[in-house]
Order: C-alpha cells, then structure tokens, then sequence
C-alpha cells in the first residue's frame, strides 16, 4: 500500500548543455520549500549506455540506478512529498531507449549558455569535443518537445548572471509556478543533493552563494578550440533566438517590431553560395558591404511567375560592377540560377520583390582597399513578400530635402552601388517632415529626383523629366517614358526647376520597388486638384498590362 504522504508530484526539467550555470540553478530551486531537486538522474544511464569514461564512472555505475526505464518510472516520476520535483539534464545524457514519457510529461525548459564562456572552462576534467558539448542534443530536445505541443521556455545563463531576479521571475511566470524570494541565495559548499561527480566539477559553484555578475571581460579563449566554437556557435544561436530575455553589452531596450508582411518573418534567402534561413542570411564582417558600403544592387520585381525587366538590371548591375572595377564577377547565368533558386525554394512568383546585391566580396583584412578582395564577389539574393511601397492610388506626398544629389564630379549616380547615405540624408528630411519621401536637387538647384525614386511631371498634356546627370537613369523610368510615347504624349527631358513642379498638373515618381506613385501634394502645394490625373491613371494602367504580358519566366521542376 502506497504511503499516504507521498503523492503524485509535478516535475520540472532543466535541459542544458554542460558548464552552463546548469548547478547555480538547481541550488537555487533547492531553495524553495516545496521543491526537491535530483543532480542528472540519467548520468549513471549515459554511463552505461555510452561506455565513456569518467574519473568517477565505476562509482557512479555502482551506486546509481543505470536502468534508463526504472530511472524514468520510479526516480523521475515516482511519488514525492514535496508539490514539485527538479531534475537537473546535461541533454547529452539523453540516450536512445528512454521511456517517452520522459519529454511527454512534465514541465520543461532550455538553460544555454555561449560555447565561447563553457570551452574556456570545459577541459579541467573532460577534454571538449562536439560530442561532450551536447548542443545538437539539446536543439533536438527543443524541437521535439515543440513538435509534442510543448515549446519550453528557453534562458540564457547570461541573463542569470546579468539580473537573476528577473530571469528567475520570468522563467517560474513561464513554467506557472510561483517564484520564491529565497532562490536568489543559498550557503556555500558541498550540498546533500550534489552527485557523486561533484568533486570534480562543483569547485567553483560551492565557493558561491547566489548567481554572481559576469566578468567584465572574458577570459582569454583557448584558440586550440576554435574550429569547435565554430562549429557550436551555430546551434547556440539557434536557441538563443527563443530566449525570453537576451543580455548583452548593446542590447537595445526596444521591443520586437512587427514585420510589414508577417509572412516574410519566415524565408530562405541566397548568401554567397547557399540558400540560408532569414536569421542566418549574414555576411563576414570583413565583407566590402560592411567595410564601405562596397557593392551594386538592383531591385527586381516578379509578376505572374516571371521576373520583370530582368535582363536590364543584369545589364545595369554588370556595368556597375565595371564601373568599380570588381573582378572575379559571377556570370550572368550564374546569378539568374541563383535567383530561380532561390524563388523556387520560398514558392515566390507573384507580389514578390528581390534585392539582389553584388558585393565587392570579403577581404583578408580590414581596410579600403580593393587588393584585399581575395575572395571573389559575395552574390545576394534576398526575396521578400512586398505589395508596392507607396499608396497608388490615393497618391503620397514629397518635400524638398536640403541635402543635394551627388554630382558626377563626386560619384556618379548612374552607378547603382549600396553607399546610401546621400539619399539616407534626404530621407530623414522626408521622415521628419511626415512625408512618404523627399525631392532633391542638383547643385545648380534643379529637380534631380528623389531619395528612391525619379520624378515625371505633366503640364498641359506634355510629360516632363530631368535629364539623368544627377540621377540613376532607371529601369522603371525608361519603360515609363517608352510608355508615354507609346500613349501618344509629348515626351520631354530637360531641366526642370522646383517650381515647375509645384505648378504642375500631374505629378508622379517610378520605381521598381513602388511602380508609379502618384504625387498629391509637394511641399505643401497641391498638385493639380490634389487627385490622381487621368495621364497618370493612364500610364499606371499602361505599366500594368506591361508587367502582365512581360518578364522572364521562372523556371521550375516539371510536373512528376
């Protein structure tokens, strides 16, 4: 007959890899009056399923129970006299054949810690290896505790360092326990509830009594575990984007912001010469885009499975790249592969924009200059769910920005390169008018374009625009002004000056990214009778009806 006083208990799982503050936070839940903890119930399990050796292997064989099955049923979920149990994993001790039960039942969650602070302490008793580390086994916990309905709530032993409270608030919030003053501190030394392996590995963690603040700066990383930081850092960082709380020496204080298409929150992008998740579409640090903006781009557009003008911004992208000199170029078929890839891969062929980017590659160094460019040029291709930027049919709205375009005696704006910050300027001017974008001006003080888009106006039946000294002769642009002789109005290119716009009767921008926009009011002045004008509307449908009939198809596997 069961013993009255002992009773079904709820039992709370701490999955962590080793050297991750995994002991801190079990004397911490010791703590707790209605809390008794168990030090890696699977260890003697791992050891005898495992064979590997320890100094302490034959002790912990022989005093522990080593049947996986009854460590579960019995030790892990048999009655208790306390309301919750803590049981303390190293997810490496999760070994084939346990009872399913185990990741089914209970409460669970997931202690990281940065593989750069564990290596740096890891070979005092154990030499590290990929195995040792145990990170793919708790990625695999992760996912499989998501898979059951389950996601645990995940913590970063920096954050336990940073402001225990807080961590320690939010993650009993997390598992719907209430959280106890006293786990902030505990005494110092041995504890009842250590394992049997703790004279080897609980030195440090006896001589503390809470969670202590990290080193101000980390200690010197053993660069004989390099390659083994590079190949964990992966799985660390694949953790650490479900952490509740993230400290760090340039955390920003702002809350996650939500995405203008939340479906772009999840897609593959090209990166060099892979298809890669968002959250590792990254470059090298060393890369000519970081170091100085070093790179040509070009936006793309994709309408009823075929990309848009696709040959004309491969013309443009390749000239761009001359024009700076760029050598180890891919090849024009490459880059198209790279795009039907990458499409393929997100099913993106219609309502799609890509930014496709040609940096000058990574260097072997940091610097300026383009002989540390060894590598070869770095291809992005970055795809995006995107419906048109600006409001086309109501119309949007444009001040004249001070800052003004760069001439072709500085950098000529017919190379479509990354370095931005002259329109950047214009654009904070337009942000902080609470316009949608913000005119510029050449030296002389004539309309060159905006800070994204170039300019048409319409007065008296004729279509005008500046000539494209001071501006990026664009893509949209030309096939707008193909259209407009096409509809049959007069076409003019010249200087126009600001007021020209001010009194015109229509007045719209194109691009890639936003087709052709209508423009309603421009520094405070309405445009016309503040409506969209029947040559716009006519040019918009003009574009339309073009984007439906034209573009490059996309190829696809066929049909099995």
């Amino acid at each position: 007959m069961a013993d009255p006083k002992q009773e079904a208990i709820e039992v709370i799982h701490s999955w962590s890899a080793p050297r991750s503050l995994s002991t801190s936070l079990m004397y911490s839940f010791s703590q707790r009056d209605d809390t008794e903890v168990l030090d890696e119930p699977l260890y003697g399990t791992f050891l005898r399923v495992t064979g590997v050796e320890r100094p302490y292997r034959e002790d912990v064989l022989s005093k522990m129970e080593c049947d996986g099955n009854k460590v579960v049923d019995n030790i892990i979920y048999g009655p208790g006299k306390n309301r919750y149990r803590y049981c303390k994993h190293i997810a490496k001790q999760r070994v084939p054949g346990l009872p399913n039960d185990l990741l089914q039942k209970g409460k669970h969650f997931i202690l990281i810690q940065n593989p750069l602070n564990i290596l740096s302490s890891f070979e005092k008793v154990v030499p590290p290896s990929f195995l040792e580390l145990g990170l793919v086994d708790l990625v695999s916990i992760y996912s499989e505790l998501c898979a059951l309905g389950k996601p645990p709530p995940v913590i970063d032993a920096a954050d336990l360092q940073q402001n225990p409270e807080d961590t320690l608030r939010g993650l009993c919030k997390d598992l719907d326990i209430p959280f106890h003053d006293a786990m902030l501190r505990w005494e110092a030394g041995p504890k009842p509830i250590d394992g049997l392996w703790a004279p080897w590995w609980y030195k440090s963690v006896h001589n503390s009594t809470h969670f202590a603040s990290p080193r101000k700066y980390p200690r010197p990383f053993p660069f004989s575990f390099y390659d083994l930081l590079e190949q964990s850092l992966p799985f660390y960082n694949l953790l650490k984007r479900n952490v509740r709380q993230t400290s760090s020496l340039l955390r920003s204080p702002l809350p996650v912001p939500n995405l203008p298409v939340p479906e772009n929150a999840k897609l593959l992008a090209w990166v060099g010469d892979e298809i890669v998740p968002r959250e590792s579409a990254k470059v090298s640090v060393f890369d000519s885009v970081v170091q100085g903006g070093d790179a040509v781009w070009e936006g793309l557009r994709i309408y009823n499975r075929k990309i848009f003008k696709l040959e004309e911004h491969l013309d443009r992208m390749f000239d761009s790249a001359k024009a700076l000199a760029f050598i180890n170029v891919p090849t024009r078929d490459q880059i198209k592969e790279a795009i039907f890839r990458t499409l393929n891969a997100n099913g993106m062929f219609d309502n799609t924009h890509i930014r496709l980017t040609l940096t000058r590659g990574k260097k072997v160094t940091s610097g300026m200059s383009p002989a540390f460019n060894q590598y070869g040029c770095t291809l992005i291709v970055l795809p995006e769910w995107k419906p048109p930027v600006y409001d086309n049919e109501s119309g949007i709205k444009l001040v004249t920005a001070t800052t003004r375009r760069n001439s072709p005696n500085n950098l000529d704006s017919k190379i479509h390169h990354n370095n931005l910050l002259n329109n950047i300027l214009a654009k904070i001017e337009g942000n902080n008018a609470n316009a949608d974008d913000a005119i510029m001006l050449d030296k002389d003080g004539y309309v060159s374009e905006t800070n994204a888009t170039n300019i048409f106006l319409v007065k008296k039946g004729r279509v005008l625009t500046p000539h494209a000294d001071y501006c990026l002769p664009g893509i949209t642009r030309a096939t707008i002004m193909e259209l407009v002789v096409k509809e049959k109005f007069e076409l003019v290119e010249r200087r126009i000056s600001l007021s020209e716009f001010h009194s015109a009767d229509e007045v719209w921008t194109t691009g890639t990214m936003g087709e052709l926009s209508p423009v309603v009011k421009i520094d405070g002045r309405i445009i016309g009778d503040g409506k969209v004008g029947p040559v716009t509307r006519r040019l918009q449908n003009a574009y339309k009806k073009l984007t439906e009939e034209s573009g490059a198809p996309i190829p696809t596997n066929p049909e099995t």
